[in-house]
């Protein structure tokens, strides 16, 4: 038997049968996971904008829970990915980087050798969802394999992940090279990757299904329909910076996907019985748009690079309309989906998530004290340089480790208090520096107990 599966498989055998009576249990409820990419916090309606227009993702939070203290486990794409896939912390992982990364030596600070896919020895929790009796699928953006493309890419593909089917798209170009990447055709695949979702519900809604919806938009280059931006541009509000006509439109067809499967989920009757999150894997560009009202965005540990929509509707569960300020991080949601689907005789060892099931039933739990990240790594794009971060309470430690490295201590942290300050524009580190201490103790003692991999001066710098 394959090492990934060394645990009790007669924990995972199907319980729709049980009791002395053989009385037939209701079957586990069906997960629709839709995640979408670089999308900030504050760019849908029901998260506070009047300019980008989400009717079905506004009525999807309206029937069902919305976190506002929810958390990527990272600044960028792929170690948010395989927190979700793994329910660890990409420092644990030591995949800590979007794949393949900046390998530029010209910096203050040597970058460590880190893991630049996710290895097969991991369990995810699709292999697990499998053993239960799942039929699983993800259709769009993967982003954990070496390469993006075959063939270097396929020994580490969702396939070999715990995904019965896959199909795995990719962002356009920068400039147009093949017709499927014209905008006026759908030049990131929200269609595509909606028409497959569509069909495997239809095809296995008589089954317990996990559906993965990994969206490609709204990651640069921005395309949309001319007729769509258009419509965005004409807007009075095009003039603040928060709001950019392209994105707008991109929005408009993600939020659109998002009502055609809500649709198929009524249109095939099985909205008492499914499960539908709808996340994001990191902040908003501020290349493109301003993170209104949180700081910097995609790439930064500042709030709005890692602060992200998250939204869950159960229909007969959870309260609709209910709004939870707990803090939730992207490494929850493995033990989440496990917990939905009644896989509990899989108890993950050495994971770091939280279900959030208790919080669906009652907002006001907190599932974490504190929250962690770690990021040894410069990033072009959006210029972010190594650092680590922590959120404890309202309490949020930024260090910069080339200052904390390089003899620079005093000025290494910043403390902001985010009750108050959501902008972070205010560093309280030299005010409070009890405060400060503490919760730099507690950034190293975790580092420590995870094995983060820490960057280290670069002497030919």
């Amino acid at each position: 038997m394959n090492s990934k599966f060394k645990i009790s498989l007669f924990a995972f055998g199907f319980s729709f049968i049980v009791g002395t009576g053989c009385t037939m249990e209701k079957s586990p409820p069906n997960i629709i996971f839709i995640l979408a990419d670089d999308l900030g916090f504050s760019q849908l309606g029901c998260y506070g904008s009047s300019y980008y227009r989400t009717p079905n993702i506004d009525n999807l939070s309206a029937e069902g829970i919305r976190f506002i203290n929810a958390y990527a486990a990272a600044a960028v794409c792929s170690p948010t990915r395989a927190s979700i896939m793994t329910g660890k912390y990409p420092a644990k992982l030591h995949l800590t980087d979007f794949i393949t990364g900046n390998d530029r030596e010209d910096y203050p600070l040597h970058q460590p050798e880190w893991q630049k896919f996710l290895p097969l020895e991991h369990i995810t929790f699709a292999e697990l969802l499998q053993k239960k009796g799942y039929k699983t699928a993800l259709f769009g953006k993967w982003h954990l394999s070496p390469e993006k493309t075959p063939p270097l890419s396929l020994p580490y593909n969702p396939d070999k992940q715990g995904f019965d089917e896959t199909f795995i798209t990719y962002k356009p170009s920068g400039k147009m090279i093949q017709p499927w990447q014209d905008a006026e055709n759908d030049a990131h695949n929200v269609d595509t990757i909606t028409n497959l979702a569509l069909d495997f519900m239809k095809r296995n809604r008589n089954n317990p299904f996990f559906l993965f919806v990994s969206h490609n938009t709204i990651h640069d280059p921005l395309k949309e329909k001319y007729e769509t931006i258009r419509k965005y541009e004409e807007l009075k509000a095009i003039g603040e910076p928060e709001n950019n006509p392209v994105i707008a439109a991109m929005i408009e067809r993600l939020d659109q996907s998002c009502g055609r499967i809500f649709e198929k989920v009524q249109e095939l009757g099985l909205e008492n019985n499914t499960i539908i999150i709808f996340f994001s894997d990191n902040g908003g560009s501020q290349a493109y748009a301003a993170q209104t009202p949180f700081r910097a965005g995609k790439g930064w540990l500042y709030e709005g690079g890692i602060r992200e929509p998250l939204i869950v509707k159960w229909k007969g569960e959870i309260k609709p309309g209910t709004i939870s300020e707990s803090l939730v991080s992207s490494i929850d949601l493995f033990p989440t989906f496990l917990e939905l689907a009644e896989a509990n005789g899989y108890n993950p060892e050495d994971i770091d998530g939280k279900s959030l099931v208790p919080i669906l039933y009652d907002p006001s739990i907190e599932i974490h004290q504190t929250l962690f990240w770690h990021y040894p790594h410069y990033h072009s794009g959006s210029g972010m340089v190594p650092a680590g971060a922590l959120r404890s309470g309202n309490w949020k430690l930024i260090e910069w480790y080339e200052k904390s490295l390089l003899g620079e201590e005093e000025q290494a942290y910043e403390l902001f208090n985010l009750e108050t300050d959501e902008g972070e524009t205010t560093n309280l580190a030299d005010s409070l520096t009890t405060i400060t201490g503490e919760l730099t103790i507690k950034l190293q003692k975790w580092r420590h107990e995870v094995y983060a991999q820490m960057p280290v001066p670069n002497d030919n710098y």
